[in-house]
């Protein structure tokens, strides 16, 4: 969206028609569109309040209610914190004894909302003029909470006694936006946050998932967190909000609540030792965030479990054990990876509906269950398979989910 759009919604007249819309919904929106302006409201005004409430209803999977009454931009939006998330970052904060945050790269204001809403003072930084109109009346609702509309590596930061970083990842051109992944080349980059943290304060940085364990720094703690089996972020705390003890972390959040699995050592490549044995038992497939965080032989050991490939994420174990830390199947045969026979067996078993995962091979899960599918007969049955490799030889798990 362009700032015009988002200007015309901050009138008076803008603002009464975008709280009027009731729940969007897709297949009304053409006549919705009409309609408005049928009633004599601007193409402009129209159009930019039907996108609002679209983003709105999109919304409400990151904020709850809360999106209701905000403001967003699309980018905005896929690069907000989930409110669950951004009230762990402010816990931090609080936790600390900090009062005082500066929210460098606040975006849509998501992190600033959740620290304001514990009664932490928020100077809240957002370089694009738009995103930075729209945190400010996201941020409207907590007097302890001002936008800045400014750059992130120019802020005085003199009255704070916290900072919490989202820099930006992507990198913008007339041919759309490409996604960066040297920590350097963010905006501001990590050097930008090491020198803020070796001034001794605390310090927070989301980062992206895919975050290098080399370009870690030494005295930074490193969460990652899934939510529902999503990797969202990979999180660096330092000084006060860095946890003693922990070096590395995997956050899980879903259904079950939340659980962490953590370790007190920084990770190297030649510290995962774990034991590897027969595809047997039952297999566990570890949640991203555990295997982001290098903790996957720590869960292998906590199942009582080995790999089943040293350079492959899938654990097996003799007995089953719930954990929030990773999917569970129980294996049901293992043979090896040949199309024709998986063919045959699906013709055998009856099976229509067919559930693919794998790792550690080149296969594309939808082009092999279309082979696998075609002329089978379309069975009443179900069946999931796992492929992947065990040394040399490509496999076939059939395996029942639990």
């Amino acid at each position: 969206m362009s700032a015009d759009p988002i200007s015309a919604l901050l009138t008076a007249e803008g603002w009464d028609l975008l709280n009027s819309l009731g729940p969007y919904d897709e297949k009304d929106a053409f006549s919705l569109n009409a309609a408005l302006r049928k009633q004599g409201h601007p193409p402009e005004l129209v159009a930019a309040a039907l996108t609002q409430a679209r983003l709105r209803h999109k919304a409400e999977g990151k904020f709850g209610e809360f999106a209701r009454s905000m403001l967003f931009t699309q980018a905005g939006l896929e690069q907000a914190t989930r409110l669950p998330v951004a009230v762990l970052h402010a816990q931090r904060f609080a936790r600390a004894g900090v009062t005082h945050v500066a929210d460098l790269g606040c975006g849509l204001g998501a992190d600033s909302l959740a620290m304001a809403g514990m009664d932490l003072t928020v100077t809240a930084v957002e370089r694009d003029e738009t995103t930075a109109a729209c945190a400010t009346l996201n941020l409207m609702p907590f007097p302890s909470a001002t936008v800045v509309h400014g750059d992130a590596e120019s802020t005085d930061l003199s009255d704070v006694d916290g900072v919490w970083l989202d820099p930006a990842r992507r990198e913008t051109s007339t041919s759309g936006t490409t996604r960066l992944f040297d920590p350097e080349a963010f905006s501001p980059p990590l050097s930008f946050v090491e020198a803020l943290a070796n001034k001794g304060r605390a310090v927070g940085v989301k980062m992206g998932p895919g975050l290098p364990h080399e370009a870690i720094p030494a005295t930074a703690e490193a969460q990652w967190v899934s939510v529902d089996g999503d990797v969202v972020e990979a999180a660096l705390w330092f000084n006060a909000v860095a946890r003693p003890g922990i070096k590395r972390a995997a956050l899980v959040i879903g259904s079950h609540g939340s659980a962490e699995l953590t370790s007190e050592v920084a990770y190297e490549s030649g510290n995962q030792a774990v034991s590897v044995g027969a595809a047997e038992g039952y297999l566990y497939e570890p949640d991203g965030a555990v295997i982001r965080a290098g903790l996957v032989a720590d869960l292998a050991a906590l199942l009582d479990g080995h790999l089943v490939d040293e350079h492959i994420a899938y654990i097996c174990a003799p007995a089953l054990a719930a954990t929030p830390f990773a999917k569970a199947y129980k294996i049901l045969r293992v043979v090896p990876y040949n199309v024709k026979a998986l063919k045959a067996w699906v013709r055998a078993e009856r099976i229509g509906v067919l559930d693919i995962k794998k790792r550690g091979t080149a296969v594309t899960p939808e082009e092999l269950r279309k082979q696998l599918l075609t002329g089978s007969g379309k069975g009443p049955n179900k069946a999931t398979l796992i492929l992947t490799r065990i040394g040399d030889d490509r496999v076939a798990m059939i395996v029942e989910p639990l």
